[in-house]
């Protein structure tokens, strides 16, 4: 027996399947066929492309506002390393957001990007024979690469340019000049640099070259605003960032503690407080050395004490030869015209010595005894301490000279009797007591030129500003509601398709009504029959392999369908002969 190769032959259901259809699209006008087909190749394209589409990759950027260089260079190594790679609108080099990080280490360990700028390996490449001049060069140029590189790892930085100028030394001190440095930062849109950023950035500068000044080094941004801070009057008599940061601390911290002390009492927000705080920066040392004399002998003390006495008798007569040196002694005088001898203050009388007696450098003898003439001299010198004050004072820096402190009370809100809020001002009882603890909170000192000013007055009710970026601005939102748009499209221009080209041209092919439900009942039919075999009906004499009551059942149930819609199971009887007759 011959193998069947025709599907429809070895199939009949199959054919009568395609007969059906074939039948069923024929009854379409010809507008309707090509509406149709259309319509079915233009929803299977959409869903292929839907399908491809979401299964590509996530690109993402790279690199971006490379020079013509370095993206030449980055283009050639995705090359050779067989990356997918897409260059977007604006320049940017775009790959598969998976491999992002892989990729940029691996350009990063060739280098890559270098952004136009080159540092110390160009040191690496010098060529034999180089003047020092040129050396000199090279070195500013790879300087000024590594700082820019450095600069550059500032969150805020998106490329940066530095420009030395360093001068020749000079062995004249006179001449000599220091070098200085010019910095162009060019950094992300809507990003700004602190204080502390930019005084960073110029120490970073100023340390990286022998001599350089801190004020050396001008900074600007890719606008050309100057963001270092020039020289100033405050600047030079030595105010400086961390000193205005103090004080700033210093009134914050004393409003704190007026804030604590006031919000128990009348709750948040309704008081305000302003400290203004007038610190005293200068530095002074005082050196003060006094001498006091002393005026009371008992309380004085005696450093040294000198004495020297001494006494001449029976001298002969001297001096230059002549006639006053020759004269005779002078005769001796009365009693009655000389103080008696006990008077004296360097003679010591005794009992019974009516002459007295003399005791002057260590000799004591009576005065007759002495000759004439006589000569005694006696010296004494006393040193006293001086008093000696040496006080060094040295003033602290940062003291208050004063403080100035601004407090507004809100009026409180109280309820009338006819259940209205009303606002009434503090009693002034109330208010003095709040003045006393905030005078005690902020250390309040007369003698010192403190003011405290406190005003009770109604708050204006200020309208809220809504400072929180909108849901729709949100970067991500928009990411994703552009993704939905993009599916929700989609599955707009599909229903679009089928409701409006191919169900009609469904309901064309296939109309609802008797005809519809006769082929269905057909088709019921024909699988109820499928199963019923009659002997001899097909030229085979054999066993009956169909069981009697199951059988049985089968025929009954055609007999009921039959009585139940006689012009189907015609449809069916007139089919089978058209079939027969072929």
């Amino acid at each position: 027996m011959a193998a069947i190769s025709d599907p429809i032959a070895a199939n009949p259901g199959l054919g009568n399947s395609l007969e059906r259809l074939r039948d069923a699209f024929n009854r379409l006008a010809t507008q309707q066929k090509v509406g149709f087909i259309v319509g079915i190749a233009a929803m299977i394209a959409i869903l292929v492309g839907a399908l491809l589409w979401s299964q590509q990759p996530d690109w993402k950027v790279l690199f971006s506002n490379l020079g013509e260089k370095d993206g030449g260079a980055i283009m050639t190594q995705l090359e050779q390393q067989n990356i997918p790679y897409r260059m977007s609108d604006n320049g940017s080099i775009m790959v598969p957001s998976s491999r992002v990080h892989e990729v940029r280490l691996k350009l990063a360990s060739q280098g890559l990007p270098r952004g136009g700028m080159v540092g110390f390996e160009l040191m690496e490449n010098q060529k034999f024979g180089i003047s020092q001049f040129a050396e000199q060069v090279n070195y500013q140029r790879g300087l000024e690469g590594e700082l820019a590189r450095t600069i550059m790892s500032v969150g805020a930085v998106a490329s940066a340019r530095v420009h030395l100028a360093i001068p020749k030394p000079s062995v004249f001190i006179r001449e000599e000049q220091k070098p200085t440095a010019s910095v162009l930062l060019n950094l992300y849109g809507g990003r700004t640099l602190d204080a502390g950023q930019i005084a960073g950035i110029t120490h970073l500068v100023s340390a990286s070259v022998p001599q350089m000044l801190a004020s050396n080094v001008a900074i600007i941004d890719q606008t050309g605003t100057m963001l270092s801070q020039p020289k100033s009057k405050g600047t030079e008599a030595g105010l400086d960032s961390a000193q205005i940061k103090y004080v700033r601390d210093q009134e914050n911290s004393i409003g704190k503690r007026i804030e604590d002390i006031l919000k128990p009492l009348l709750g948040e927000g309704n008081f305000k407080v302003q400290i203004a705080a007038d610190i005293d920066f200068s530095q002074s040392e005082q050196t003060a050395e006094t001498y006091r004399p002393n005026n009371t002998p008992e309380t004085s003390s005696i450093r040294s004490l000198q004495s020297n006495e001494t006494a001449n008798v029976n001298q002969m007569p001297g001096g230059v030869p002549g006639v006053l040196s020759n004269q005779p002694p002078a005769p001796a005088s009365a009693p009655l015209t000389t103080p008696p001898a006990t008077t004296t203050p360097t003679r010591a009388g005794r009992p019974g010595d009516t002459q007295g007696r003399l005791a002057a450098a260590g000799i004591e003898s009576p005065l007759n005894t002495l000759g004439q003439p006589l000569s005694t001299s006696k010296t004494a010198t006393t040193n006293f301490e001086i008093d000696k004050t040496v006080r060094y004072t040295k003033q602290s820096v940062g003291s208050i000279r004063r403080l100035s402190a601004a407090v507004v009370v809100n009026h409180r809100k109280e309820v009338d009797k006819n259940g209205k809020a009303v606002n009434k001002a503090l009693p002034d009882a109330e208010m003095k007591q709040l003045n006393e603890l905030i005078r005690e909170a902020m250390g309040f000192n007369k003698e010192r030129g403190d003011s405290l000013s406190m005003v009770n007055s109604p708050f204006t009710a200020a309208d809220k500003i809504d400072a929180e970026l909108p849901i729709w601005k949100d970067p991500e939102v928009v990411s994703y509601g552009k993704d939905i748009f993009k599916y929700l499209l989609i599955a707009a221009i599909v229903a679009f398709l089928y409701f409006k080209v191919i169900k009609p041209s469904l309901k064309a092919m296939f109309p609802e009504g008797g005809t519809r439900r006769n082929m269905e009942t057909a088709e019921g039919v024909a699988g109820s029959l499928g199963d019923i075999r009659i002997a001899g009906e097909s030229g085979e004499i054999g066993e009956d392999i169909v069981r009697i009551d199951h059988y049985a059942i089968k025929v009954q149930k055609v007999r009921d369908f039959a009585q139940a819609d006689s012009q189907a199971v015609a449809n069916i009887i007139r089919d089978w002969m058209n079939a027969n007759a072929t």
